[in-house]
Formats: structure tokens, C-alpha cells, sequence
């Protein structure tokens, strides 16, 4: 069951300090997406960060191009496996605008 959430609400995501290096240092990511996690204070061993779906989206899409063409097998999983946490919690969020695949 997916939480009911306003079209351009922004959810709340957690991401490891290692994630975050990820995101910010072997990704091309763009500053409307990489400056809140460069703001976000470290609470219990996460980076709090608010996205809107589209955000996260298009934050994936960086996530999985970069795993796409890396050379490096332990970075690719690394990013893998971001991108398949990062993709979870954001289907688990419905801002109406959810496609299912036909």
C-alpha cells in the first residue's frame, strides 16, 4: 500500500554517509538535487534529505547511469544497490501521478 501524498510534496529520505559520497562524488548530478544532501546534518548515522518524487526520479536516473558505465564492479554494486533502496521508498509513496506498467 502506497502513502497518499500531494503531487510535489517532498518526502523525507535517509541516505549513509556512503551514499552520499556516492551521489555527490560518481555522479553527475546536477546542484538542484545535490545541494540539499550537501546541506544535510548527519542525525544517527543518516542524511536526512526532502525530495519530491520527481526529484527522486530524476536522482535515480543519475544513480543508474553512472552504475551503467563504471568500470569499477564494487562501485557499480555500490550504486546498484542505492539506486534499488532509493527506488523502493520512493514507490512506496503515490502522488497520484503513478503509472502502473501495462
Amino acid at each position: 500500500m502506497r502513502k497518499k501524498i500531494k503531487q510535489g510534496q517532498k518526502v523525507e529520505v535517509s541516505f549513509s554517509p556512503r551514499e552520499r559520497v556516492l551521489v555527490l562524488e560518481h555522479t553527475f548530478t546536477g546542484p538542484e538535487l545535490t545541494t540539499a544532501l550537501r546541506r544535510a546534518q548527519l542525525e544517527s548515522g543518516q542524511y536526512v534529505v526532502r525530495y519530491t518524487l520527481d526529484d527522486l526520479d530524476e536522482l535515480l536516473g543519475f544513480v543508474a547511469a553512472e552504475a551503467n558505465h563504471s568500470t569499477d564492479k564494487k562501485l557499480r554494486k555500490e550504486l546498484d544497490a542505492l539506486y534499488a533502496r532509493v527506488r523502493l521508498e520512493m514507490e512506496s509513496y503515490d502522488d497520484g501521478l503513478w503509472q502502473q506498467a501495462f
